[in-house]
């Protein structure tokens, strides 16, 4: 079965004068029901809690202090995924509600988690409805827009593809409603980027915009996961694959280990690690392991297997890995040659990943 995560923006669903849209909803849910009958398995990474919770709380616009946002998260997410329930119902189908944070996806045994947690409700033949837990983030720990959580979802789920819906219908080259605008209908290399308008328009009611949803395509293609940007009224020509609907990015990269996935792109390194020249190049043109005697420096507090970064003589971080030291075990070890020695490789090439230059 085709695994497909499709996120939709709170503009698509809501607005400050009635919150949530039923028609607009049922529309989404009609064609994602279509999908999951011809044997997709959508995974649904949806936003507007905040915005379901305006009008019920007597609010004209989205607030701007945390305390208050949260309080229309707790109130929103509630008729939100009822919505959901009640409309997927009318196609026999189930949902369930999966809440993350970012420190969910950020530490490791929970990332495992939430993998494990989405894989069984896919088994089992249910709709997972995802949404950032904002009635508890903080300013300081959460993913910013649920762009950025789609791409990570993608990775969690092994998709096959990322729809992202909006209210716009594709990427263009100049602000849509620019006479002469030029729809953009694919994207293949990053050179592709420097022709696109990060300006779409928007309603404000979400946090999100053009530029997240490029960066959360662009990560997703970097990794494997093609990615589709459209609108959500044509979100079954989308899912249909229409070539006149939308942008579409083609995978960049190479699909990883779920583990190197997660290093990659929603580990927080705890320290950096700086190498000289040759261990530079050691490490990224001959896929090497880092060893002791190629370490300059040491930054940070970490333990054995916590992710750090390798950083080179420019300050510019290379690679993040898994170290096996602790940052008092290091210092010690530095420029010290593994054949006089015996010493196990700081970070193996195994447990290694290489950042975008």
């Amino acid at each position: 079965m085709t695994r497909v995560v499709v996120k939709v923006g709170s503009s698509s669903l809501t607005s400050a004068a009635v919150g949530l849209d039923h028609d607009r909803l049922d529309a989404l849910v009609d064609a994602l029901a279509a999908a999951h009958r011809a044997g997709d398995s959508p995974v649904l990474v949806s936003s507007g809690a905040i915005a379901a919770g305006l009008a019920p709380l007597g609010l004209a616009a989205r607030p701007r202090d945390l305390a208050t946002l949260q309080a229309a998260a707790a109130v929103g997410q509630t008729a939100l995924v009822d919505a959901y329930a009640t409309s997927f119902g009318r196609h026999g189908i189930t949902v369930g509600q999966v809440l993350l944070s970012a420190e969910d996806v950020m530490r490791r045994a929970h990332y495992r988690n939430a993998r494990r947690t989405l894989d069984r409700l896919l088994e089992l033949n249910v709709v997972p409805v995802v949404n950032e837990n904002d009635t508890v983030a903080t300013e300081e720990i959460r993913f910013g827009d649920n762009d950025r959580l789609a791409a990570l979802v993608a990775h969690l789920v092994d998709a096959d593809r990322l729809l992202l819906l909006s209210d716009v219908d594709a990427v263009y080259d100049r602000p849509p409603k620019t006479p002469g605008a030029q729809r953009i209908s694919e994207i293949r290399a990053g050179d592709d980027l420097e022709r696109v308008s990060t300006n779409g328009g928007g309603s404000g009611l979400g946090s999100g915009g053009m530029a997240s949803k490029l960066d959360a395509a662009r990560l997703a293609a970097s990794s494997g996961v093609p990615a589709i940007i459209g609108a959500a009224v044509d979100v079954a020509g989308l899912l249909a694959g229409d070539p006149e609907r939308g942008t579409r990015f083609f995978a960049t990269g190479e699909r990883r280990a779920s583990r190197l996935r997660w290093l990659a792109h929603a580990s927080v390194p705890r320290g950096r690690l700086i190498i000289d020249a040759g261990a530079v190049a050691a490490v990224r043109d001959r896929g090497a392991s880092l060893l002791p005697a190629g370490i300059v420096s040491v930054e940070g507090t970490f333990a054995v297997g916590d992710p750090v970064e390798l950083v080179g003589p420019d300050d510019v971080p290379l690679a993040r890995g898994l170290v096996a030291y602790d940052a008092t075990e290091l210092p010690a070890l530095l420029g010290v040659s593994t054949r006089e020695t015996g010493l196990r490789e700081v970070v193996h090439r195994d447990d290694l990943v290489l950042l975008p230059r």
